[in-house]
């Protein structure tokens, strides 16, 4: 069975966005609220370790994702923030 955190659509709907155009705010916005979950976490020291490791794994591909664009951006000559 697979846990729903609070931040995951944000992060579902980022990897999931194919339009690069769109995708540098969908990457913003899963970074907010996992930042924001994070926060949370160290406030009331709560949370599983599984979602701290699902936090992590997240992270590592939002983190991907922003290479990837940005090398795409690069080679096309187009500017993406």
């Amino acid at each position: 069975m697979t846990a729903n955190y609070v931040w995951q659509e944000s992060y579902q709907a980022a990897i999931l966005e194919t339009d690069d155009k769109k995708r540098p705010n969908r990457l913003q916005a899963a970074k907010a609220a996992i930042d924001n979950r994070l926060h949370d976490l160290q406030a009331d020291h709560g949370g599983t370790p599984e979602e701290r490791q699902a936090i992590t794994d997240a992270l590592g591909g939002l983190n991907l994702l922003r290479r990837e664009l940005q090398i795409r951006s690069h080679e096309t000559g187009s500017s993406i923030a």
